[in-house]
């Protein structure tokens, strides 16, 4: 496993953002992926999650309504389409992966490095 993240980046209070996560070390269609972010000062809290198995999703309270999260072309591809941001969804997102397909946001056990999102009012 090998998360590859893009898209992140700086916008104001009502705009919209796109991230990707690629693992392009495993080609399977096992497991979950997830969008996890961690605000200065605060623990990993999990944002989004995809499984491959009948594509079960699950979302933070705080995201419900604004954040979409999708596979891409394959199965080892997971965007997040963020809309309406707020400046607190201010945060470093990670892409996060695990095996079993429980849809949790708990037992991610594989990170990508994490990109910076930062919403301005």
């Amino acid at each position: 496993v090998k998360l590859v993240e893009s898209g992140g980046g700086s916008v104001q209070t009502g705009g919209s953002l796109t991230l990707s996560c690629e693992d392009i070390g495993y080609t399977g269609d096992r497991g979950c992926m997830a969008w996890f972010r961690q605000r200065p000062g605060e623990g990993r809290e999990g944002v989004a999650l995809i499984c491959t198995a009948a594509y079960p999703t699950k979302y933070a309270d705080s995201v419900w309504g604004r954040f979409t999260i999708t596979h891409g072309v394959a199965k080892n591809m997971v965007n997040l389409q963020m809309n309406s941001l707020l400046p607190s969804d201010t945060a470093v997102y990670f892409c996060a992966r695990k095996l079993g397909a429980v849809a949790s946001f708990n037992g991610f056990n594989y990170w990508g490095q994490g990109t910076q999102v930062t919403v301005s009012s």
